[in-house]
C-alpha cells in the first residue's frame, strides 16, 4: 500500500498539497496519505473545513503553540512535525514537500 506525506511548510504549499491529494487518492483510493503542516501554513489549516482534507491533516504543536492557534477538532497533532516527518520515513513513508 502506497504511504505518502506531503509537507506544507507555508500557505502556497498548502494549496498545492491538497491538490496532490486529491489527485493521487482519485488515482489510488487505497493510498495512506498525510498533509503535515507546520510553520507558516498554520493559520491556512486550522481555517480549512473541507472534512476529505481535515482527515489527512497533521498539524505541529510547536507550531500551533507559537502562533496561539487551535487545531479543528478532531484533526491529528503531532508534538514537533519534524519529528514525525523523520519517524514516518524511517517507518516507510514517503515524502515529498508541496
Amino acid at each position: 500500500m502506497l504511504k505518502l506525506m506531503i509537507h506544507a511548510p507555508t500557505a502556497a504549499a498548502l494549496a498545492r498539497a491538497q491538490a496532490n491529494a486529491r489527485n493521487l487518492l482519485k488515482l489510488e483510493p487505497d493510498a495512506q496519505v498525510q498533509l503535515v503542516v507546520n510553520g507558516p501554513a498554520m493559520a491556512a489549516a486550522v481555517a480549512i473545513t473541507d472534512e476529505q482534507i481535515l482527515a489527512l491533516l497533521v498539524l505541529c504543536r510547536n507550531s500551533l503553540n507559537a502562533q496561539q492557534l487551535e487545531a479543528p477538532a478532531g484533526v491529528s497533532v503531532v508534538p514537533a512535525a519534524i519529528q514525525h516527518l523523520a519517524l514516518q520515513q524511517a517507518a516507510g513513508w514517503g515524502y515529498v514537500r508541496a
